[in-house]
């Protein structure tokens, strides 16, 4: 047994606290506490959203559920999946299959370890799955941006186009079932203090 597979068989067996999310990234599981009120806040409002904006598609957005990736496994805040889930889920219903994720979002929490996880642990991780677009919702970067990635290299774990949108303007989904979604002052609000 290697060491993915010792953490995919202790994270199976894990009873997460309540308010905690335990995730594999990187060779470790990593715990980490549920949001606070505006990260409750804005993630509620891109749900709402991108479910008025994916209406009659065949997508849906969907929230803290286990998004698999052989035996790597994360908790994005939101993410997009076809409205039919039964065609992704894991074989042992553990969750659903990276592979049929379109969009990934994940909104900052304070501190470093959190802007460490969703700036580089999930972004590698979610390139490395080939997610197509990765949304980073970022209150501390500079009074607040959303960086828009695309273009994920499995190989490298990089995306190829990064592109970042202070607060107060509206940053666009460029492909995929959410293209033209725009993440704007109506979600995040405006420049950050």
């Amino acid at each position: 047994m290697n060491l993915d597979q010792a953490l995919w068989q202790v994270w199976k067996a894990m009873d997460v606290p309540e308010g905690f999310h335990a995730e594999i990234i990187e060779g470790a599981i990593e715990m980490s506490p549920a949001g606070g009120a505006r990260h409750m806040t804005i993630n509620r409002r891109i749900l709402l959203a991108l479910h008025d904006h994916l209406r009659g598609t065949g997508w849906a957005p969907g929230n803290d559920g286990n998004v698999i990736s052989g035996l790597k496994v994360t908790i994005p805040d939101v993410y997009v999946a076809p409205d039919d889930l039964e065609e992704i889920v894991h074989p042992e219903g553990l969750g659903i299959l990276a592979s049929g994720v379109a969009l990934m979002v994940e909104t900052v929490s304070p501190g470093h370890k959190n802007r460490q996880r969703d700036r580089v642990l999930k972004l590698r991780a979610y390139a490395t799955a080939g997610i197509p677009v990765y949304v980073i919702i970022d209150d501390f970067d500079d009074g607040g941006a959303v960086t828009v990635l695309t273009g994920p290299d499995p190989e490298r774990g990089a995306y190829a186009a990064s592109v970042r949108t202070p607060y107060g303007e509206d940053a666009l989904i460029p492909e995929g079932p959410a293209k033209g979604f725009a993440i704007g002052p109506e979600v995040t609000g405006g420049r950050r203090a």
